[in-house]
């Protein structure tokens, strides 16, 4: 496949990116290999390959989802360097 101006900048204009130049040569060149490559991945002879549905053949080992309290409300704040109260202070980070 031909890689050409107005499809680079169409694909550019989708993805919000601005190419000019060697800029877009680089570009046009780039999705060539591409496209070649993904030529050469239909070569490979997949007749008698089955689908592949699994990563691998492991089943998930599940524990049972217990609560347990690993650190107490004291604890936590205890090294805050900030705190109000029970919870802990932050430096403002929007503005309304």
């Amino acid at each position: 496949m031909k890689i050409t101006d107005e499809i680079v900048n169409h694909i550019a204009h989708l993805s919000r990116l601005e190419f000019k130049g060697s800029d877009q040569e680089a570009i046009k060149n780039d999705m060539e290999k591409i496209i070649g490559f993904m030529a050469k991945l239909s070569e490979v002879p997949t007749e008698n390959v089955e689908p592949l549905i699994f990563m691998s053949t492991e089943v998930n080992r599940l524990r049972e989802d217990v609560p347990v309290v690993s650190v107490t409300h004291e604890e936590a704040l205890k090294n805050a360097p900030k705190r109000d109260s029970d919870y802990f202070r932050i430096p403002k980070v929007l503005d309304k």
